[in-house]
């Protein structure tokens, strides 16, 4: 199977500029092609996954991948699929996030292979030089308004008479379109891929390649994901989900794919993995015969989260998601564990209250709202449905002290399979 064949299974196609000479370009030899991204933020997002999991697509399979960052484009901001003016980043902000992003497209690509390394190339290297009459001359007199306006971006910007557009953003399309240009004639690049709201933008590329270089260049684009609900795909309740850990952890990364609707996890394995056509069948198979297993959706966490994070972070993200299914707490970091106090109810404790003999279990079950009293939270604890720290505690006269703390200032009380409450020692 080719890569286009490859995509299409996926359903990661959506649309082309040639598809019939796209393929037996394809077929020929392998092709450098390239995904561009505004660096204006200093972490990808989940969103950036499926154009720059695509360019590792390619490269599996032989192809020249180049990653490009927007430290000129970013600096202006795209229109597309925006409703309004992009807040102007600096260019040390820019530059600062471009290193940033840098090492984390180093788990999405293989910048050290002998055959067929990825490239990172920044578009201010070639675009900062030219001065202002030079792109007006040699670029712009490439692109009538009339087509520049017919472009669904900028359209639909135009209609808004809110929002409008700004002679800058309308330019975007034009530094795109250089891009492209540039592309080809220093790197042989023949194929831009990009979301579906990048068409207008990648066939102007398109037509400047043909009007100054006489080159046949292709655009391939990806669809936008939406979830089954309808809502933006990569938003959770606590907002985008990054892939800096700095600004969401492995945890709530691994937290986001596990909980992913029944209705989107086969087409989230096909768009965010590159599990096998023969893995993503059985598991789908799985998935139809018994979705309380939940085992498509755990290969789909561990798959991503084993891609960006690593397999190591994501034993200890798949281990802390246990601990709320009653798993040991033993090698658990402090970092995840106040990942986990966030997914449960919690309380304050006074920390003198557990100094010398301590205080009895019962009263910490009271005190939590576990059970509505000590008769009860005695009960509970003879009934064997009570558990401090996740082991259970049959002894109705625990005293629970100062060395029972986790990290030196937490409690895990549990009550039944899944009643949990953190307490907080202050």
């Amino acid at each position: 199977m080719n890569i286009y064949e490859e995509l299409e299974w996926r359903g990661l196609v959506a649309d082309c500029t040639d598809k019939t000479e796209l393929l037996k370009r394809l077929s020929s030899a392998p092709i450098t092609l390239y995904a561009g991204f505004d660096p204006t933020a200093d972490s990808l997002h989940v969103g950036n996954l499926v154009p720059l999991l695509a360019l590792r697509r390619f490269q599996l399979l032989g192809h020249h991948p180049i990653a490009l960052a927007g430290g000129a484009t970013g600096s202006i901001g795209d229109p597309s699929g925006k409703t309004a003016e992009r807040q102007l980043l600096t260019p040390e902000a820019l530059t600062a996030n471009i290193a940033s992003v840098k090492e984390q497209l180093k788990r999405l690509l293989d910048f050290n292979t002998q055959t067929n390394p990825a490239r990172l190339l920044d578009n201010a290297t070639w675009t900062a030089p030219v001065t202002f009459l030079d792109f007006l001359r040699d670029i712009g007199k490439h692109f009538s308004v009339n087509m520049m306006i017919a472009k669904e971006s900028v359209r639909a910007r135009m209609e808004d008479r809110d929002a409008g557009i700004s002679y800058t953003e309308f330019s975007y399309m034009l530094l795109q379109a250089f891009d492209f240009y540039h592309l080809r004639q220093e790197f042989n690049c023949e194929l831009q891929i990009g979301g579906s709201d990048q068409w207008g933008n990648i066939t102007a590329g398109s037509d400047l390649c043909r009007k100054k270089l006489g080159a046949h260049v292709f655009g391939l684009t990806l669809p936008l994901i939406t979830n089954a609900d309808g809502s933006k795909f990569g938003k959770s309740v606590s907002g985008a989900i990054w892939v800096d850990p700095k600004r969401t952890s492995v945890y709530r990364f691994y937290q986001f794919w596990i909980r992913t609707d029944d209705r989107d996890v086969i087409r989230y394995l096909k768009y965010f993995t590159v599990l096998s056509h023969e893995e993503i069948a059985a598991l789908e198979k799985l998935h139809t015969e018994n979705p309380g297993a939940r085992e498509a959706h755990k290969a789909l966490a561990k798959s991503v989260t084993d891609l960006i994070h690593g397999p190591d972070a994501t034993t200890e993200a798949i281990r802390a998601s246990e601990i709320l299914f009653g798993g040991e707490l033993a090698g658990i970091s402090e970092a995840t564990f106040n990942d986990i106090v966030g997914e449960v109810p919690s309380k304050d404790l006074e920390q003198s209250k557990l100094a010398g003999p301590g205080l009895p279990f019962v009263d910490l079950l009271v005190h939590s709202g576990l059970s509505p009293s000590k008769g009860q939270a005695r009960k509970d604890i003879e009934g064997g449905g009570a558990y401090l720290n996740n082991i259970r505690e049959a002894n109705f006269q625990r005293a629970v002290t100062a060395s029972d703390l986790l990290f030196g200032k937490y409690l895990l009380l549990r009550k039944g399979k899944r009643n949990y409450v953190v307490l907080t020692a202050k």
